[in-house]
């Protein structure tokens, strides 16, 4: 995997984050409060991933490649 195969990853999570974001806030504005907390949880996790594809990916050049197990 090279840097751009890392940027994209950290995009994608990060979009799962927000999405999951904005699913804990209408959660807790609406009858399912109890559902506000996990969806915050999860959103909080993904952020973490796409700070850890980030963090790959500012550490290589642009012609570095990860080969996958």
């Amino acid at each position: 995997m090279n840097r751009q195969h890392y940027l994209t990853l950290a995009d994608a999570a990060l979009t799962r984050a927000a999405a999951l974001a904005r699913e804990a806030e209408s959660a807790a504005k609406g009858d399912a409060r109890h559902k506000a907390e996990p969806f915050a949880a999860v959103s909080a996790a993904w952020s973490d991933i796409a700070r850890s594809h980030a963090a790959i990916a500012q550490a290589m050049t642009d012609d570095d490649t990860i080969s996958e197990a």
